[in-house]
């Protein structure tokens, strides 16, 4: 294998440094608003246990630490915001534009500035499915990683079988690259693994034009 020399790392707007009150910058596009996640906020602690416990979630996510009550999900919340502090994520609270309802999460995850690429993921809360909220948070997170960030590469993963997230993958301009073999844990288990279809987009893509058309997802 030949040598592989990385690229000078992109300094990361997200230390604490640079943005001592808001690590995440807000975004916004598409009728919606991605802001930082509060831990200490009741309600948004509420919507971050309803999206990790909802059954929907379950199936196709098996998080690392599985969150069972909403101390877990506090514990949870509290490291995504320590993770966005250190500039290794960006975790979004996706909220519509107008009325600030949160409607899921997007995140910017595993942020590496050496080899200039991240992986996005993301939920949507029951109530607000069948809107084209994840298509459109993805647009709007994925412009920023590409652009503000700096990011050159921004891949998107998801389990094999789970055709909702490749529509959206793919009306984001996140090619399928492939399928990765026994990448990610089976639904709740840790000791099993299933296949992943990989996407991903460079910087160096054209922006898609979101359809605003029925069956946005």
């Amino acid at each position: 294998m030949a040598d592989i020399h990385p690229k000078t790392p992109i300094p990361s707007p997200l230390t604490s440094t640079s943005l001592p009150s808001s690590p995440i910058p807000e975004q916004q596009g598409h009728g919606l608003r991605l802001t930082g996640w509060d831990p200490e906020s009741e309600e948004q602690l509420d919507a971050w246990f309803r999206g990790l416990t909802d059954p929907d979630f379950g199936r196709w996510n098996t998080p690392l630490k599985i969150v069972r009550d909403r101390a877990d999900a506090r514990e949870s919340l509290r490291s995504k915001a320590a993770g966005a502090a250190e500039g290794r994520n960006a975790s979004f609270r996706i909220t519509d534009a107008a009325s600030g309802t949160t409607l899921g999460h997007i995140g910017v995850n595993d942020i590496d500035h050496v080899l200039s690429v991240a992986r996005v993921g993301y939920w949507v809360l029951p109530e607000a499915r069948g809107g084209g909220v994840a298509t459109r948070a993805l647009a709007v997170a994925a412009r920023w990683a590409l652009t503000d960030l700096g990011l050159h590469r921004l891949e998107l993963g998801h389990a094999l079988g789970h055709e909702a997230s490749c529509r959206i993958a793919e009306r984001c301009g996140f090619r399928y690259e492939g399928t990765l073999r026994g990448a990610m844990f089976e639904q709740g288990r840790q000791d099993a693994f299933r296949d992943v279809h990989l996407h991903a987009r460079i910087a160096s893509d054209p922006e898609p034009e979101l359809d605003p058309g029925p069956g946005l997802s």
